[in-house]
């Protein structure tokens, strides 16, 4: 009988042992299934070229499947409503916001208001200059404009039937307000300064297009051509400003004579390559951009320090960065650089209209 007795006891004492165990687990599983959300904040202050939907969308994607929650706003060029959101970010507990600046140098009282909150900030694929920034990445820009110049001279140059005068360039860069602009055309001068200096091109336009709009592009190289000026090749920025350019060659018959540059792969673009009136664009691979984006945001976010491999001074510090490599597209590698790629579909750019 006392032996009963004790194996009842223990029996109790394990029952009694599992029921307080199997509660602190479920207790602990719901503190860890109710921890407050990493919410990362991704300000986006351009929404005019096709790009920025890829950015945004590829970023929220990756940032979600690393556990995070995404805020996005759009503020469309309207630096006065990129700033309020950003606060607003901010105050909705975001820990790190990724701001494609609408200027910059505008932004910087905003940045340094949220920072004294203790909120990080990235700048995304534009450099904010004399501000507090903790990383910056983006593609070499200055590689980029060389790339654009550099299709553009060949083409030029080779194709020229001109014997002892000077080519015809225009260069059209971005907007002024975009730090990008300025790396774009150091670049390119890179490439032209030189042809320039010993008379082998002379540059007849040379001027910033106001929020990288086609429009812009288009009404300089009309008015140019309408007085009576003439052009041997032209090197745009992007492709928006290369849009705009072709729309005032095609007027005159020029579309595909003239060679034109671009960058940021836009489908229209992959599509006038095809077609033959635009001779070059830069495909900068987004997808990898947006996805270190939101490693180096979770990094942060989590107190870690984020992969580096590069550093750029933007007037305030030597900001920790990560630049990407950017390629060089034409007619010959279009079906390699980008459609293999998945950047892409053949059907998209072989297939579809020509804008």
């Amino acid at each position: 009988m006392k032996k009963i007795i004790i194996v009842l006891v223990l029996l109790a004492l394990m029952i009694i042992c599992v029921f307080w165990l199997n509660r602190d687990l479920n207790v602990r599983g719901t503190q860890t299934a109710y921890q407050e959300p990493i919410i990362i904040g991704f300000s986006l202050g351009t929404t005019r070229e096709e790009r920025w939907f890829t950015d945004r969308d590829l970023f929220v994607q990756k940032a979600q499947e690393l556990g995070a929650v995404v805020s996005v706003t759009l503020s469309d060029y309207d630096i006065d409503s990129q700033s309020s959101q950003i606060e607003n970010l901010a105050s909705q507990g975001a820990k790190v916001i990724v701001i494609v600046p609408s200027d910059s140098e505008a932004l910087a009282p905003v940045i340094a208001r949220v920072k004294a909150g203790g909120v990080k900030i990235i700048a995304y694929d534009r450099l904010i200059k004399n501000s507090a920034v903790d990383f910056y990445l983006s593609f070499d820009n200055v590689k980029v404009g060389e790339l654009e110049a550099s299709s553009i001279v060949a083409v030029a140059t080779s194709s020229s039937l001109k014997t002892g005068e000077a080519l015809a360039f225009a260069y059209l860069g971005g907007a002024p307000t975009d730090n990008n602009s300025q790396l774009l055309k150091q670049g390119s001068m890179k490439v032209l300064e030189p042809k320039i200096e010993n008379g082998e091109i002379k540059l007849v336009i040379d001027e910033f297009m106001e929020d990288w709009k086609p429009d812009e592009a288009y009404k300089t190289i009309k008015n140019y051509l309408a007085a009576g000026g003439e052009l041997d090749a032209i090197v745009a920025a992007n492709d928006g400003i290369a849009f705009g350019a072709i729309r005032a060659l095609e007027e005159r018959g020029l579309a595909g004579k003239i060679p034109v540059s671009g960058q940021d792969a836009e489908l229209a673009a992959y599509q006038r390559i095809f077609a033959g009136t635009q001779t070059s664009t830069v495909y900068k691979p987004i997808s990898l951009l947006a996805y270190k984006a939101a490693e180096i945001a979770l990094a942060l976010a989590n107190g870690r320090d984020p992969e580096v491999n590069n550093t750029v001074n933007n007037g305030w510090a030597d900001i920790p960065s990560f630049f990407i490599d950017s390629i060089l597209v034409t007619r010959s590698n279009l079906m390699g650089a980008v459609i293999n790629d998945g950047f892409h579909t053949y059907e998209e750019v072989y297939k579809s209209g020509v804008k």
